[in-house]
């Protein structure tokens, strides 16, 4: 799309030079950042001001050693993550301020960031040729968090530009030498990273998130910090390339198999980057009129369940935080009333209008170019704020998912979704036929997403994981212990779908899904939702010979009543933060089915 649309020629003639390249407001347009609402400024220095002379943790190689030796990704991941944060905040607030009273501590941070040996994280590490060990500084890779450390400091060097020189005249070109060693020169010269998509993967899966999110940070970077004009070109045009791997093969219904949470790093990356081309072109690359662009968007509230609950198959959780400015612009941008309607519904759920972005966690520090697109379209707000559109009935029939509920734009009665697909997506998990309950607004029958990244999840191992198996979704068969396999040739078949005012009804054979092993010939599930009734899974099916067990399992986190042969009593139970689940009944033929309970703690 993007590359076929914008050769090379054209991108001479549209990009503008990095001279005047100037996509927000630096330290030196004071009119821009004192217009900001002044609730805003004073939340953000506030949290700065917490980290005046702050000594930014360190991260010893045997906490990077953690990774290989016990796989454990988080303990190294914390500090990392959390001197990005800090140096982000502290950026801001001297934008905001602009007295110099942060700069010594951003330098601080500005300096212990290109003193690190590798700018991504430890779980990533196993592309280099050495291993998963140490990195190797003689061979730089790229990985989700060294562009995004890349991006960062080169918003810093656009937005602070020669104050940094007030500390040391060395630290704009210590930045800039770290960054193209490390990110420009590698990416220009190298095509073998699996997420630029320039070679087929050896699983055959499409390129995932990886790749907007590593060109938007590419992108930006290359267009503040490479000074070649005609070496900017061929980057921009190599990152062009590169997305149209993702874009192409791209779901034409927009549907993201890699759930709402991973969107934000999927689709509304791909907003970002074409933002940056937009800015960096004066509006003269725009494709916001591709219908693709426009599904692509839409997925993120087509998703939506109610408060924070969003459709979470694959490694999604169910609880989504989508950023609203970046929500509400690409609705925007693509003419969506209801997506700018559900950012604006975000925006004052995350209280964006009173302190911006300093309720951020330090976990995953906003990333610095969504930061100054929303900070700069606060005042651009419409007043009202109406409730999220919540769809009534959504299809999405490439990626084979379903969604209903009683009424549009009410989180009231029963909402159910459901899903065919295969069982080689991005972040897979076995899952073909799975089913989510919720009832005005909370959770009843649920899929328990993924727990805590370790090793396992990403290796030859991630299948023994409970919550990736199909035993452990709703009322998916095991038959004598076989339980459906991971691949491309795992999949659902006739699968129907239609929708009235009275009900939806979704139908689909997940036979093939499963090993010649589970001697399963056919398995017709029909989930029928009756609006304002209740949900009904019928399954019909035929075996190839007869099976000793046919084991079906529901997950809650409701509480469990099995005193009523025939009926599961599910009851509201207090669960994480405050919030409750829902309560209802699943009957069953107590003279086909004995019923029992297992608790498992998540972790």
């Amino acid at each position: 799309m993007l590359h076929q649309r914008y050769p090379r020629d054209e991108l001479e003639r549209l990009l503008l030079p990095r001279a005047a390249y100037h996509p927000h407001p630096t330290i030196e347009d004071r009119t821009a950042w004192e217009g900001l609402p002044p609730s805003v400024r004073q939340a953000h220095l506030v949290k700065a001001e917490q980290h005046l002379g702050y000594d930014y943790p360190s991260l010893p190689a045997t906490l990077f050693l953690q990774y290989a030796r016990i796989g454990n990704r988080t303990n190294y991941e914390k500090p990392h993550f959390l001197r990005r944060g800090v140096l982000e905040t502290l950026v801001t607030a001297e934008c905001m301020e602009g007295k110099g009273r942060f700069l010594d501590d951003i330098v601080n941070g500005v300096w212990a960031i290109c003193e690190e040996t590798y700018w991504g994280v430890p779980a990533h590490i196993r592309v280099q040729r050495a291993g998963n060990t140490l990195p190797d500084v003689t061979e730089p890779t790229v990985d989700l968090f060294a562009a995004e450390t890349s991006n960062l400091l080169a918003w810093v060097y656009y937005l602070l530009g020669e104050r940094l020189d007030t500390v040391s005249p060395l630290v704009r070109e210590r930045i800039a030498y770290e960054i193209d060693r490390r990110i420009l020169t590698p990416l220009l010269e190298r095509n073998d990273f699996h997420w630029m998509g320039f070679r087929l993967r050896a699983d055959q899966r499409r390129v995932n998130n990886w790749n907007p999110w590593i060109c938007s940070n590419w992108l930006a970077t290359t267009l503040i910090m490479e000074a070649d004009e005609t070496r900017r070109v061929q980057m921009v045009d190599k990152i062009l390339e590169s997305l149209d791997h993702f874009i192409d093969p791209y779901p034409e219904d927009g549907g993201c198999d890699e759930g709402p949470s991973y969107w934000g790093r999927a689709g509304a990356s791909l907003f970002d980057n074409l933002d940056l081309l937009h800015r960096a072109s004066d509006g003269q690359i725009d494709v916001y009129d591709e219908p693709k662009v426009q599904e692509i968007g839409r997925f993120v509230y087509r998703a939506h369940i109610a408060d924070d609950y969003y459709i979470n198959f694959a490694d999604a959780p169910a609880l989504v935080y989508p950023d609203g400015m970046l929500v509400y612009a690409y609705g925007q941008r693509i003419h969506d009333p209801a997506m700018m309607q559900h950012g604006l519904w975000l925006i004052d759920r995350q209280h964006l209008r009173v302190g911006g972005y300093s309720g951020a966690s330090y976990r995953r520090p906003v990333n610095f170019q969504r930061l100054l697109r929303g900070l700069f379209l606060l005042n651009e707000l419409p007043e009202a704020s109406p409730g999220p559109p919540q769809l009534r009935d959504v299809w999405l029939p490439v990626i084979q998912v379903m969604a209903a509920r009683d009424q549009a734009g009410t989180s009231a009665g029963f909402f159910v979704a459901a899903k065919g697909g295969h069982n080689n997506e991005s972040h897979n998990h076995n899952d073909v036929g799975n089913v989510i309950v919720y009832l005005d607004g909370k959770p009843l029958l649920v899929d328990a997403g993924v727990e805590t990244y370790t090793a396992k999840t990403f290796s030859p191992e991630r299948y023994t994981i409970w919550t990736m198996q199909s035993g452990y979704h709703t009322l998916l068969p095991t038959v004598d212990g076989v339980m459906q396999a991971p691949g491309f040739a795992f999949h659902a078949e006739d699968v129907q779908y239609a929708a009235d005012d009275a009900g939806v009804q979704f139908s689909l054979d997940i036979a093939a899904a499963y090993p010649p092993e589970a001697k399963i010939d056919r398995w017709t599930r029909t989930v029928r939702y009756e609006r304002g009734e209740g949900v009904e899974i019928r399954d019909a099916y035929a075996l190839t010979e007869p099976a000793q067990e046919i084991v079906v399992s529901v997950v809650t986190p409701c509480g469990v009543n099995l005193q009523d042969p025939g009926v599961v009593r599910l009851e509201e139970r207090a669960i994480l933060d405050g919030r409750v689940s829902a309560a209802g009944r699943l009957f069953y033929d107590p003279d086909v089915f004995t019923a029992a309970l297992e608790e498992i703690p998540l972790t």
